[in-house]
């Protein structure tokens, strides 16, 4: 029979439809039952339309089926892959809005800080209900593919308190080994060779070789600080790298706000990003070009329908690393990538429960990780205080505890250097008030935080737009341009 693969929160349009053609451009997956899920029927009915355009045009068995039932789309999934936004844009835009007023500037806010802390709390509950639904209607040897932000928190949750298969899957990694290879001189990437290990959007290159020779993090920085981008777009990569002595994966906008050092002084900011693109630190980057992306989409899908077919094949597919995992699981052709998992001793001065990002290989097996061993001390310390913030950010989310959810953010890098205690406190139950419909395991406590907020001098006053916050284009001022 074919192959079953249930997208959960397929309105992720580009996003889904690319895994769907990824998937359909392996011969023995053409036949593919896609189930196609999400809670936007308008987006879901795009996504239908655009996605059958492509099988149609290509003349493939595959099929979907849409629906905005859950238990339906998973009944009966040999994979199972979640893009889901729990709150979408309204809850983002709170993530990046209120800890401003404290004085937290982020760029993405969607795997540590504040911002990544309370996303985590919003995906959590949905993440324990997937994995229930799961568990009961899904395939004897299901696999979970895990897309959605925070990417290690979801993933922790699902495995531990939701006693599913699951794998995080994330690009971060192939995005730092293309730059890596671009400024050593290489034309492709698959010329460098790499080791890389440590958690999601904090991974370490603990071993690179280019033409047969290992790479020391003198020549890299060296290779680095002469690029004449990267010198400019890197800046906070590039000063770990000189810190540290190794390259971390994410961009310059990602790595500067899960590290207390390059974010807390407003007028240092702008220092350290470059605003040619919202990936190198601009404030709320992500939040914006989501939202204009969002608006746009809205103009812009007639013309996507209308456009020329494109064929599936080979030569069309992304380096995404769910149809290649799904391809050696069903044929056996092994593939190596890079996957967040439950570490285990993998990286042995990390805590086994954490989920760390690392090499591994695929095949009919399933899915088999090497023994990485030690990372560098200084590596392993940076890592291990963002898995601290992550253990007690999942814990509190999965019992509803307010004061362990406080504290998670206490510990968190970027904020605690910025805000003190009482500040944190505060926050937080702002934005435990302001997203209360998203947080369910929180309805008892959302009450008492509106109490304490209704009786206390409000701390987070500040009304700072950021240090370098660009303006939100409309449909109409993008056409123009």
């Amino acid at each position: 029979m074919a192959v079953k693969v249930a997208v959960i929160g397929a309105g992720s349009i580009s996003f889904t439809r690319r895994l769907m053609r990824d998937i359909l451009s392996v011969p023995e997956l053409q036949d593919t039952r896609f189930a196609f899920m999400d809670i936007n029927k308008r987006n879901l009915d795009m996504l239908v339309r655009l996605c059958g355009k492509d099988i149609r045009a290509n003349n493939l068995p595959a099929t979907i089926t849409p629906t905005l039932d859950r238990r339906k789309a998973l009944e009966g999934a040999d994979y199972v892959i979640s893009c889901v936004r729990i709150g979408g844009l309204e809850a983002f835009q709170t993530d990046i809005d209120i800890p401003l007023k404290y004085g937290v500037d982020q760029c993405v806010g969607d795997t540590l800080c504040i911002g990544g802390i309370m996303y985590g709390q919003r995906n959590v509950p949905f993440i324990l209900g997937l994995c229930k639904d799961i568990r009961e209607l899904c395939a004897k040897d299901v696999l979970f593919l895990n897309y959605a932000n925070p990417n290690a928190m979801n993933t922790w949750a699902a495995i531990e308190h939701g006693n599913v298969d699951c794998v995080g899957l994330c690009h971060g990694v192939e995005g730092g080994h293309w730059q890596i290879a671009s400024a050593l001189g290489a034309k492709h990437k698959d010329e460098v060779d790499i080791i890389c290990a440590g958690i999601n959007h904090q991974t370490w290159y603990l071993q690179i070789v280019y033409k047969g020779r290992k790479i020391s993090g003198a020549e890299l920085l060296k290779a680095f600080e002469n690029h004449p981008q990267f010198s400019k777009t890197e800046k906070v990569r590039i000063d770990v790298l000189r810190r540290f002595g190794y390259y971390s994966t994410e961009s310059n906008g990602h790595l500067s706000e899960y590290v207390p050092w390059y974010r807390k002084r407003p007028s240092e900011i702008r220092r350290w990003i470059d605003l040619s693109s919202w990936i190198n630190g601009e404030t709320g980057g992500y939040l914006r070009v989501c939202t204009e992306g969002r608006n746009w989409f809205r103009t812009d899908f007639p013309n996507w329908l209308k456009a020329a077919d494109k064929p599936i094949g080979p030569k069309d597919r992304s380096g995404e690393h769910g149809s290649y995992i799904i391809e050696a699981r069903e044929t056996g052709r092994c593939y190596r990538g890079h996957f967040n998992v439950r570490n285990n001793g993998i990286i042995s001065n990390l805590p086994d429960d954490c989920i760390v990002e690392v090499p591994g290989y695929v095949d009919r097996n399933g899915i088999s990780v090497p023994h990485v061993g030690d990372l560098p001390l200084a590596c392993a310390a940076t890592l291990s205080a963002s898995v601290n913030v992550q253990r007690m950010s999942v814990k509190a989310a999965v019992e509803g505890d307010v004061t362990l959810l406080k504290q998670a953010a206490m510990h968190d890098p970027l904020t605690g250097a910025v805000c003190n205690t009482e500040e944190i406190w505060q926050m937080v139950d702002e934005m435990l008030v302001a997203q209360a419909r998203w947080l369910p395991q929180y309805r008892k406590e959302i009450p008492k935080a509106r109490a304490r907020l209704a009786g206390a001098r409000r701390l987070g006053t500040r009304t700072w737009k950021g240090a370098a916050r660009l303006h939100v284009r409309t449909a109409a001022e993008m056409r123009r341009k």
